[in-house]
């Protein structure tokens, strides 16, 4: 237990070098970052799984292909932001991290903010994401680490 309270700190720290924080606003906003990043990470991830191959694999045989992304403003407890989901040309991709129509997210970021405040792993964190919304995300979301 005493090991992930310091990562937490560790992940405090860390807060304070990259966002130089001497305000609560500025805390405020670095936690909007880091949720926005880790949110579009998630959906890239989810995505990926659901075409069944990464974005630059350029050996897959591939039955659908990558069309681009559509960008829509999503509020969250942080504030609003842009976020970008990604299409596919066969329209099957149905993302399940942030759904069809959704523009609200609140409650979702708390749970993630407090995962990696803990310490969790990525793994970890997706075990918790699904036990709570009910959300499958793919384990290999490298970039969120």
């Amino acid at each position: 237990m005493k090991e992930k309270n310091n990562n937490g700190k560790e992940i405090l720290r860390l807060l304070q070098e990259n966002y130089e924080l001497n305000t609560a606003q500025d805390l405020s906003s670095a936690l909007k970052n880091m949720f926005k990043d880790a949110l579009q990470e998630m959906m890239n991830a989810e995505f990926d799984e659901s075409m069944g191959y990464s974005k630059y694999d350029k050996t897959s045989k591939k039955n659908n292909y990558r069309n681009g992304t559509t960008k829509k403003n999503l509020k969250s407890e942080f504030g609003e932001f842009e976020f970008e989901t990604p299409r596919d040309r066969n329209g099957e991709f149905e993302p399940k991290i942030v759904p069809k129509n959704t523009r609200d997210v609140s409650g979702i970021e708390e749970k993630i903010i407090s995962l990696y405040a803990r310490g969790l792993t990525t793994r970890e964190i997706n075990e918790q994401i699904q036990d709570l919304y009910g959300i499958e995300v793919s384990a290999t979301m490298k970039n969120m680490q």
